[in-house]
């Protein structure tokens, strides 16, 4: 358990094409980002809340990039919550599993080279994941969420979250859509960092490119 603390600083209601949702925003001791809750609602002393612990992406979260399963992971947490009524994504200001954007960019080049994401990272003098989750144990703390049912497949995260005392009693699987841009990215989560995907070896992957050709952009 950490010494950390958060401050819930403004909120105001979002309508997006799945819903109303009321939007947080947060300052902590430990940063000067403003990490955010996004929920739907009533899941104050609420059970089982269905949950996203989400990881900023500018790349794939605003601008679609199919590098990446970012973006489809935000929208399938939108949609879900959305479809049950309730739930909460509790959005992290960590870009580039916690390297940054510019980092990530320059990672990106690597990756383009014929490194993996784990080995860009890492190469770039980072490690493979520096992503932490206790302030985003403290937001579900502040939102009264009792328990959670956690859109991840990262059992890394399910582990860090309970660390930090956050009752996990589920876990929902996010799965991605494969295609020639993320196959090899979504081979390396599953090999190199334990994700629970269906991607789970080179033939995989390759068999995904192989099926899904490029489609022309606009």
């Amino acid at each position: 358990m950490s010494d950390k603390q958060v401050t819930r600083t403004t909120s105001a209601r979002i309508p997006t094409k799945y819903g109303d949702f009321q939007l947080c925003a947060y300052t902590n001791t430990e940063d000067d980002k403003d990490h955010l809750a996004l929920f739907l609602g009533d899941i104050e002393n609420t059970e089982n809340v269905l949950t996203r612990v989400h990881s900023e992406c500018f790349t794939g979260d605003v601008l679609g990039s199919l590098r990446c399963d970012c973006g489809e992971q935000l929208d399938f947490a939108m949609q879900k919550i959305a479809k049950q009524g309730c739930g909460v994504i509790v959005y992290m200001r960590q870009e580039g599993r916690g390297i940054g954007l510019s980092k990530k960019i320059e990672a990106y080049n690597l990756q383009d080279k014929g490194h993996d994401t784990v080995d860009a990272n890492i190469l770039l003098g980072h490690l493979a994941d520096e992503r932490e989750y206790s302030l985003a144990a403290l937001i579900l703390k502040d939102l009264k969420v009792k328990s959670i049912r956690l859109l991840t497949n990262n059992p890394t995260k399910i582990e860090a979250l309970e660390t930090e005392g956050i009752v996990v009693n589920e876990r929902v699987d996010v799965e991605a859509t494969v295609h020639p841009e993320n196959a090899q990215y979504l081979m390396t989560k599953a090999k190199r960092m334990n994700h629970i995907l269906s991607i789970n070896d080179n033939q995989d992957a390759h068999q995904a490119k192989d099926q899904n050709e490029p489609q022309p952009t606009d």
